[in-house]
């Protein structure tokens, strides 16, 4: 099935579109933070314990290991199901805390008696959230399983960079969606979360329908004698000591939670930032953050065939840690002195160049450094390692924000992990050099 262009690519869309729906659930919030503080009584604090609470199971309950285990064990047909249910379960959850009819139960009540100074709205969103980022983080490591699988001898670095695109599209689609519906329904909050729900549940539809798909091509690969029923590639507890004894693989590892902190943390911070620097309304404001994927959307797959064929990803990487940091010095300090839209599009603009060089910089690196036998393991690792600075900094922004009263050190804060992560960048480039792992080589090689 996969040598037909039609039917693979259609697949690719298919699995793509659960993670599209993911990432606009993940950030149809992040456009009404001041809604939440003026309705639902949520101050920053509040919202960077919610906005981190989509990564606090993956961190502290280790799910992201245990997801590296079932995707391995059960394949991407449960697996996928397995984590959209994940997703439209604490979608559901989410949408209940903070709609306008669960304020007034007996249960929301008894939830603001304790913990007084985070609402019981915020209570049950956050637990909504941490069950729908099982769900979306399981999700991204089995459509990159699923993508591997499909375009195995294909052009494999194009689909994946369709679908980061594909899915990248979903946090534009929030910054304008969920603005738009918060002033078209009374029930301002909850609305927006119901919308992102049912669209989880359109993710889940396409998802059971490429398992369709999938079930008929493992038949096909049994029937030529090519279905991988290879237990080596299997998740082994004993393989984390091989990885974590790896120097470059902790090179990575703090680079990739480094760059991430400053990204998708800022992402749910971004819009009310722009609304109190350029003093405009909240969904103008969203709809200047939204252009930030779009270079990267563009860019991504590109970049994929530019590593593919010509390398340098450890270039790439330094550049993409270095324009982090510079532009968000410039939300710090440049923006609120030249309190212009188009300044703050620019940068917004130059921020997503840099989304785009470094995941895609980043990724196909992984699989130089570390042994294939390994290779699923590291990713989840990573992950979670990632995740621990997901789950951290938007509580630490919030904190400093509710504490200095503005962005600018939470700006700082963000660029000073760019600085860090880009002597990260210095630090691969040398052992690179030393160990000869190829990462400025490019994937295709040539024929001598």
């Amino acid at each position: 099935m996969n040598d037909n262009p039609a039917i693979r690519w259609s697949a690719l869309v298919l699995i793509a579109m659960m993670m599209f729906f993911a990432y606009l659930f993940a950030d149809i919030l992040s456009p009404l933070k001041s809604t939440l503080e003026s309705v639902r009584g949520w101050d920053s604090a509040t919202f960077g314990t919610y906005a981190g609470g989509e990564f606090f199971l993956n961190v502290f309950c280790f799910f992201l290991i245990f997801a590296g285990i079932i995707l391995d064990k059960m394949g991407v047909r449960f697996t996928g199901v397995l984590s959209a249910s994940l997703m439209v379960i604490g979608a559901v959850v989410k949408y209940i805390g903070v709609s306008d009819w669960f304020q007034t139960t007996e249960l929301c009540n008894w939830l603001n008696s304790w913990w007084v100074s985070f609402p019981g709205s915020a209570k049950v969103a956050t637990l909504g959230f941490m069950i729908f980022g099982c769900g979306c983080e399981m999700g991204g490591t089995t459509v990159s399983k699923a993508i591997a699988k499909w375009f195995k001898g294909k052009e494999m670095a194009l689909a994946m960079g369709i679908e980061m695109a594909i899915a990248r599209l979903g946090v534009f689609a929030a910054m304008w969606l969920s603005p738009a519906i918060a002033k078209s329904f009374p029930d301002a909050v909850g609305s927006p979360v119901l919308f992102g729900a049912l669209l989880l549940c359109i993710g889940l539809i396409s998802y059971s329908v490429f398992c369709v798909f999938d079930r008929k091509f493992d038949a096909q690969l049994e029937a030529i004698g090519e279905a991988d029923d290879s237990k080596a590639d299997e998740f082994q507890v004993k393989d984390l000591g091989r990885i974590f004894t790896s120097k470059m693989f902790w090179i990575v590892a703090i680079l990739c939670v480094l760059y991430y902190s400053a990204i998708f943390p800022f992402q749910k911070f971004a819009t009310n930032f722009l609304e109190e620097t350029l003093q405009v309304e909240a969904d103008f404001a969203a709809r200047l953050f939204s252009v930030f994927p779009i270079l990267a959307m563009v860019l991504t797959p590109f970049l994929g065939i530019f590593l593919d064929r010509k390398g340098k990803g450890a270039t790439m990487l330094m550049v993409g840690a270095l324009t982090m940091a510079v532009c968000h010095l410039g939300f710090a300090f440049v923006l609120p002195m030249y309190k212009a839209s188009w300044l703050a599009v620019a940068l917004i603009l130059i921020l997503g160049v840099s989304f785009s060089l470094v995941p895609a910089a980043l990724w196909p690196s992984v699989p130089k450094i570390i042994d294939e036998k390994i290779l699923g393991s590291a990713y989840c690792v990573i992950f979670w390692v990632q995740n621990i600075g997901l789950w951290g900094v938007p509580l630490l922004i919030g904190a400093v924000n509710k504490a200095t009263g503005g962005y600018t050190v939470p700006m700082i804060i963000f660029s000073s992990f760019g600085v860090v992560a880009l002597i990260f960048t210095f630090l691969l480039k040398v052992e690179d050099r030393k160990k000869g792992y190829g990462l400025e080589l490019p994937n295709i090689k040539k024929d001598e």
